[in-house]
């Protein structure tokens, strides 16, 4: 699932810039974006800690939210996640 980070070809209607943030922030401000948005919508966040690959891994598998997309690149993360 992890790929180069580029221009992502899947659409996102929110982004999170959790760059600078260590676990557990970029979690726990995902989980506030996700809670003010519609089930089906995408958050693309943004991060800078190399351990929130298996954060957001760990997160999606128990809160059902879908994550389509991580990419890496340049030591910054991108995850596309969508609302259950």
């Amino acid at each position: 699932m992890t790929t180069a980070m580029t221009a992502t070809a899947i659409p996102h209607d929110f982004e999170l810039d959790a760059r600078g943030l260590n676990c557990p922030l970029p979690i726990l401000r995902t989980k506030k974006a996700l809670n003010g948005m519609s089930s089906g919508q995408v958050l693309r966040i943004l991060a800078t800690d190399p351990g929130s690959v298996r954060d957001f891994q760990a997160f999606s598998k128990q809160t059902g939210n879908d994550l389509l997309n991580v990419g890496e690149g340049g030591g910054e993360f991108q995850f596309l996640m969508r609302k259950k």
